[in-house]
């Protein structure tokens, strides 16, 4: 390179991120006491539901049923086993009045009924067919926090032992209670796994135990900080309960990302011998702009669930977006800070030490020739390659072929969970599986020879086991319709759009289950392609920017669509049709959850993308530098490889700790997102992509003249700012600082080998050289 003895230029953004670092890192402690102190019990403010879609007709007539028919509408149950007495027994019944009463006079509770209360046409489908059991239902007013309240007062009153009876809880409000219980024990659990094996990782990656340390602190401080924010977003919206999983997830997961990145920079920078400041200085002119740019591209996959009406995708949105700029901010704004106070000391404690038996240290040095083989081996194969993994991953993904959407029950709970319990003997052994059925609204005013009418029309109707109703009052009535069969399957849905169909003298509005899932997969299918496009179109910017070629950012999409097939294929696989359910610890229900393949796939689709800026970054800069489109990729593999799969490992462990839990649908992202990351990191960014780069060779890099153009006014790459690796001979003249004729000469054949956008920085920084040396002289 040529050089001259002048002091390293540090940017604006060094100076300012390390101007007064000790003060920046009490800011931040600081700011996390107090986000402790505002995300304090924001899993109790955060709600269960949120599958719906609000503006749909199921939604709407939900809402007016429990507004007009509130008896209609029973979220609460108390199933009433007798033993080896019928249910009919004088004693029994007694007690289940005298229950059934006490329940009535509670607060918050309405519409109270029973077997032993309702009539003879009702109440065979509240007695259990074997006549031990049968059931209670009301229904919990107010909202879900609420509704959780009056459980948790009224559930001692009436769980366990009455006299000749034994007393179960279930209901949709009891499990959606039971299942946020759950998901908070198992959180705490996940992060008393993931902590350790985390730092265990990161000591093992880096060497020095004060490295490690630091992407740690960055992934709490980001966690910390988006509890907050999801605490005061919940007096604004709801927000699921299931966010909290992914602001740890993905707290941890991307600050390690980020800090592995920047750190193993600043140390690669140290150890050519740079002072702390000027590697700082380095390490953000460079990894600094590539973490940038990688959050950039998560936040917008995440920023995408904000299309969908759901509020439990958006609360994803919520969480995500705020984890993923606040990883990236401290890693940016703290990290700095501390790399500067630290100094060489970063490489203190090498806890490696212990095990090397008095071998020399090499904490700062990383074998990395292995990648570069590999890039080597697969570019001389690359069309074997290129075909081979694709071949693979499309096998693995055939499954999701068969995939089958339904909705979140009782069944994402354990086995041993009281309310799945309860509603899986319903499920069992009860006629036409109570609650169950449609509820079809009626509003305007009608004879009673028009009702009758009606209900015979639908009960001619396909697929209908019973009609019963209707229930008038003023101008609305609704009828119960039972579905045969299961309350979701096939036959069920279609019975929603015949019962939509039906000609009825009165505006008429179907909800149940089955409504519930069909208006909220036609919301999905509405919205999907939106958010597909928004995805597409601004990850193509973004990695245009990034890169300045217009067949990578195509490559980038695409090769990142493919590496989600096998999660995708191994959800269908394991989770809807079961295997694997007795090793894993999960109820089947046969189907997917509606929502979850979009969250999966936002999810993953961003994790890809940040794997692959960083792949791409490097190879970019080596580009620049050197113009040798293979030597650039295969110095990119060389030098992100090691460190991509380590952040892979390690962000797997924590989905994986995630996907411990004993809630289904968390267990599948969990354990799906995790696979998924591993896939990219040792497929698509090991093979595929240095395959698909070399067979498109340096076409790889073309872009018309006005968008290269754009890209050199607009776009930013890693290494942009530093001066470009020029000839390296000695420098001869007054003080070796004046470059020679012959030099000179080296300098410009150099820089003509160089992009075009390298070339601008090279001759800027040649002419500067000169002059300075003349200066000299």
């Amino acid at each position: 390179m040529t050089e001259v003895n002048s002091p390293p230029r540090v940017g604006a953004w060094t100076r300012f991120v390390t101007a007064r670092p000790r003060l920046s890192l009490l800011a931040a402690l600081v700011l996390t006491a107090l986000a402790v102190l505002a995300g304090s019990g924001v899993a109790d403010r955060l709600g269960s539901g949120g599958w719906e879609d609000p503006a749909a007709e199921s939604t709407y007539a939900t809402r007016a049923l429990e507004r007009e028919f509130p008896d209609s509408q029973p979220n609460f149950l108390l199933l009433v086993d007798a033993g080896s007495a019928s249910v009919d027994d004088p004693a029994v019944a007694a007690e289940a009045e005298r229950l059934a009463e006490r329940l009535a006079r509670e607060k918050g509770v309405i519409g109270v009924g029973s077997y032993w209360q309702a009539e003879p046409s009702a109440a065979a489908a509240l007695r259990a067919e074997d006549g031990h059991e049968a059931l209670i239902a009301a229904r919990l007013t107010g909202d879900e926090t609420a509704m959780g309240e009056t459980l948790d007062r009224i559930l001692p009153s009436f769980r366990g032992t009455h006299g000749p009876v034994e007393v179960k809880v279930g209901g949709m409000v009891a499990v959606r209670h039971e299942m946020q219980a759950i998901i908070q024990e198992d959180l705490t659990r996940a992060e008393v796994i993931a902590l350790p094996v985390t730092l265990v990782l990161l000591v093992m990656v880096f060497g020095s135990a004060v490295a490690a340390l630091l992407p740690l602190g960055i992934g709490i401080v980001a966690i910390l900080g988006t509890n907050a924010i999801l605490r005061g977003l919940t007096e604004f919206t709801d927000v699921s309960i299931f966010a909290i999983n992914l602001t740890t997830a993905l707290g941890l997961g991307l600050a390690v990302d980020y800090a592995l990145f920047i750190v193993r920079r600043y140390r690669e920078e140290l150890s050519t011998g740079a002072e702390p400041l000027t590697a700082v200085g380095t390490t953000l002119r460079t990894a600094g702009r590539t973490v940038l740019f990688s959050a950039l591209t998560v936040a917008v996959s995440l920023a995408a669930m904000l299309l969908f009406p759901q509020y439990f995708l958006r609360s994803f949105a919520y969480a995500g977006i705020a984890v993923v700029l606040l990883a990236a901010a401290a890693a940016l704004i703290l990290l700095p800070a501390a790399l500067v106070l630290l100094g060489h000391r970063v490489n203190a404690l090498d806890l490696r030490k212990l095990v090397r038996r008095g071998r020399p240290s090499k904490a700062t040095v990383v074998d990395t020739s292995g990648w570069a083989r590999t890039a080597s081996l697969v570019m001389r194969r690359a069309p074997f390659f290129a075909l081979g993994t694709t071949a693979v991953l499309v096998l693995l993904g055939l499954p999701f072929l068969g995939v089958k959407f339904g909705t979140a029950d009782d069944r994402q709970l354990p086995t041993g969970a009281e309310s799945h319990v309860v509603q899986q003997h319903i499920r069992e052994g009860f006629p036409g599986s109570p609650g169950g059925g449609l509820e079809v609204l009626a509003e305007g005013r009608a004879t009673e020879a028009q009702y009758a009418a009606y209900k015979q029309r639908i009960a001619a109707l396909p697929d209908v086991l019973r009609v019963e109703g209707p229930l008038v009052k003023g101008d609305s009535a609704y009828f119960t319709v039972q579905p045969e069969g299961e309350p979701v399957d096939d036959p069920a849905q279609r019975l929603v759009g015949e019962l939509r169909e039906t000609d009825a003298p009165f505006d008429t509005k179907v909800t149940g289950t089955a409504a519930v899932l069909v208006d909220s997969k036609d919301a999905i299918a509405e919205q999907l392609p939106w958010a597909a496009a928004f995805i597409a179109i601004v990850t193509l910017l973004l990695v245009f920017l990034l890169t300045g070629s217009v067949l990578i950012p195509i490559q980038a999409v695409a090769l990142n669509a493919l590496s989600l097939t096998a999660m995708f294929g191994a959800v269908v696989w394991i989770f809807q049709d079961g295997h694997l359910s007795g090793l894993l610890g999960f109820t089947s229900p046969g189907s997917i959850e509606t929502t979850l393949p979009v969250l999966m796939f936002c999810v993953a689709f961003g994790l890809s993308m940040d794997y692959g800026v960083f792949l791409l970054s490097r190879i970019k800069e080596e580009y620049d530098h050197t113009g040798d489109h293979e030597q650039a990729v295969r110095h990119g593999l060389q030098r992100t490889g090691g460190l991509i799969t380590a952040a892979a490992v390690i962000l797997a462990v924590v989905m994986v700790a995630i996907g411990t839990s004993r809630v289904t649908n968390t267990k599948m992202l969990g354990l799906g997102i995790a696979l998924a990351v591993l896939m990219d990191a040792m497929i698509i960014r090991s093979l595929l992509v240095p395959a698909v780069m070399r067979l498109t060779g340096k076409a790889t890099w073309w872009a018309p003249g006005p968008l290269r153009r754009l890209h050199q006014r607009f776009g930013l790459s890693e290494g942009q700012g530093d001066s470009p690796r020029l000839n390296s001979a000695p420098q001869r003249g007054a003080g070796n600082c004046a470059t020679s004729h012959d030099g000179a000469a080296d300098d410009n054949r150099h820089i003509e080998a160089l992009t075009p956008e390298a070339k601008a920085h090279a001759r800027s920084d040649v002419r500067a050289v000169r002059a300075t040396a003349r200066g000299q002289k």
